[in-house]
């Protein structure tokens, strides 16, 4: 005996992550965001054409774009506070050692 098994249709949208992927465009990395808004875009028409399954990975790719973009941004801000620390740490010691010459 087969059973028929009928995906329920969702009565809501899923997720968009519109303004996510805005923030982190602006915020954060533009490559990733920029990739982000074009899947979140995609997200309510894709739901309103009646592909479900289709909004529903576009919003799982939007997610997944924003994420990264966010976590890159992230890191690269890390990155740039410790480049910072550094050269300053550096500049310096440079400095001290060549304000010693002149004593």
């Amino acid at each position: 005996m087969e059973q028929n098994y009928q995906q329920q249709p969702m009565l809501t949208p899923p997720k968009n992550w519109l303004v996510e992927s805005i923030l982190v465009t602006l915020f954060c990395c533009l490559p990733f965001g920029v990739v982000g808004i074009v899947y979140a875009t995609q997200v309510s028409s894709k739901f309103n054409a009646g592909d479900q399954a289709g909004a529903l990975q576009a919003s799982r790719d939007a997610a997944k774009w924003t994420k990264i973009g966010f976590f890159v941004g992230l890191a690269v801000l890390v990155l740039y506070i410790i480049a910072i620390f550094a050269f300053g740490v550096t500049a310096f010691w440079a400095n001290k050692d060549a304000m010693n010459d002149y004593r």
